[in-house]
């Protein structure tokens, strides 16, 4: 049961008095802010009540707290063996890169253990860490409008990457410029028609004699390329073409991952490509870290607050950040899922965001938004109470969008 002091600070929240700056749980002394966020925002609909929170927290803090304490002396004792060792050594005039003597010193002092043999099997764990290899990111989960790039970084136009970058050369009339530079666009062109002719080959023929990709629904979906001589082909791969979405997005799959052909011969790009190609959607940045350490900086308890209220976000999928940009109003929000008529003629859904994972706080630092017998507690331990409680609500399916499709929570715990 929650305790008497906590139900009223909760009814005092709700009728918008004040409170203590501290509440007294399962003899924690929590921050008010932190109890607020946990009994308002992070617990209803989890079916975890807030007093079964703390009650759990403060059980894990009574065994694990001076655990953490105690490794850390251990760290410390072994780091001021080894700063000696290397002190001796160098006053000694011997080699400090023998790695013979460091390895026979570094098992003498317990700092290598003997290898063991280790077997690991791993369940529910999403295609995007077992399976599928790509980019990841790492932002700090503090800032929305990063926090949101990030996550929205799943897809991205290959048109785009190509003409900002120095991937594309800017001589001979190609430069970037202030306004769309129709050379440059076009060497763009002949660029992506390349790469597709090595992750998407026809056939028979080249991607930049396609004069158009079509989709025929007679029998089943399938796609028809024809060719400037007027021949048709298809993918050689036969499992290449995996869809579309109303015949102007083509969906394509290599080596798991998958890229979309836009086609629409009356945009500005589409309409100087023989096949009306306005752009090439990929497939990017899979996973992103939602850091809570190193980019972050969280020194108190408010700060440790609005952490785990944006990592609430993401997995609630509401998350949105306004900010202005060229005099304009922008707002922010997830990435909505994409949907296609697949080969067989069904929805197919593919998730418009990467796969989220959150980093705590390592081991050596300590918060004081909760207080245990006078003391601040190890931060790491109460980031991965928060950051798993806060994604019960995608592993539930409570919010907007799905993260985790096989219903895991990624923590990264630093070494």
């Amino acid at each position: 049961m929650i305790t008497i002091g906590l139900i009223i600070d909760i009814e005092s929240l709700r009728r918008g008095h004040g409170m203590t700056q501290r509440l007294h749980i399962h003899g924690l002394d929590v921050a008010k802010s932190l109890a607020e966020l946990i009994a308002l925002d992070i617990a209803p609909g989890t079916g975890i009540e807030p007093d079964q929170f703390w009650k759990g927290l403060a059980t894990a803090l009574q065994e694990l707290a001076p655990r953490n304490r105690a490794l850390l002396q251990r760290r410390d004792e072994l780091q001021r063996l080894i700063d000696s060792y290397y002190a001796k050594r160098r006053d000694a005039g011997e080699d400090l890169a023998d790695v013979d003597a460091l390895e026979h010193f570094l098992k003498e002092i317990g700092y290598l253990e003997p290898e063991t043999t280790a077997t690991v099997v791993t369940e529910n764990v999403d295609a995007e860490i077992a399976l599928v290899a790509g980019p990841q990111l790492v932002v700090p989960v503090l800032n929305a409008r990063y926090a949101l790039n990030a996550a929205n970084a799943r897809w991205g136009s290959l048109y785009d990457a190509l003409y900002g970058s120095d991937v594309i050369s800017e001589l001979h009339g190609a430069e970037k410029g202030s306004s769309y530079n129709p050379i440059r666009g076009q060497k763009v062109v002949e660029y992506v028609a390349a790469q597709l002719n090595e992750i998407l080959p026809l056939k028979s023929g080249k991607h930049e004699d396609v004069v158009a990709y079509s989709i025929d629904e007679t029998q089943g979906v399938k796609l028809i390329i024809k060719l400037a001589d007027g021949s048709t082909t298809a993918f050689a791969d036969k499992n290449a073409f995996v869809g579309h979405h109303q015949e102007q997005v083509i969906l394509c799959r290599h080596h798991g991952l998958h890229l979309e052909l836009h086609i629409d011969p009356q945009s500005p790009i589409g309409q100087h490509h023989p096949a009306g190609l306005k752009d090439v959607v990929m497939e990017a940045a899979l996973t992103t870290i939602q850091d809570c350490e190193d980019s972050v900086a969280a020194v108190d308890a408010d700060d440790k607050v609005e952490v785990y209220r944006q990592w609430l976000g993401l997995m609630q999928g509401n998350l949105s950040d306004r900010f202005e940009k060229s005099g304009k109003i922008i707002e922010r929000q997830l990435a909505s899922d994409r949907y296609y008529v697949d080969v067989n003629g069904d929805t197919l859904k593919l998730s418009g965001r990467s796969l989220m994972l959150v980093r705590n706080v390592g081991h050596l630092m300590t918060t004081d938004a909760v207080m245990l017998d006078g003391q601040p507690i190890p931060e790491g331990i109460l980031d991965a109470f928060m950051t798993s409680f806060a994604a019960v609500h995608d592993v539930k399916n409570l919010g907007r969008y799905q993260n985790s499709k096989t219903g895991s929570v990624y923590i990264v715990k630093p070494k």
